[in-house]
């Protein structure tokens, strides 16, 4: 079986949208007004505290300094939430290796 592939950047977009960069050179653009509801996640609502999205290079995927991360396996597609709406997804493209 291959690795998993993991996030390895993260950009805010505006709004509530990333761009997310997996290592196997998968790209998605994802609008995460949708999912963003109930509990500790709707602190994520705000665009100023959303912006604070960091990379957690251990676990490979998302987190916020109020403890909130999200699976990388869902954010990447491969998997559904285990209860609430998915991240919309805007744009998906893959990365050509270069060289």
């Amino acid at each position: 079986m291959g690795k998993l592939a993991r996030i390895v950047e993260a950009l805010p977009l505006g709004d509530l949208r990333l761009r997310l960069t997996f290592s196997d050179g998968l790209v998605r653009e994802l609008d995460f007004a949708p999912a963003l509801t109930g509990g500790i996640l709707e602190e994520l609502r705000d665009p100023e505290v959303f912006a604070e999205v960091r990379v957690d290079k251990v676990a490979g995927t998302i987190s916020w300094p109020n403890g909130v991360d999200l699976d990388p396996d869902v954010l990447q597609g491969d998997h559904e939430p285990a209860d609430g709406d998915p991240a919309a997804v805007l744009r998906e493209y893959q990365l050509r290796p270069t060289g």
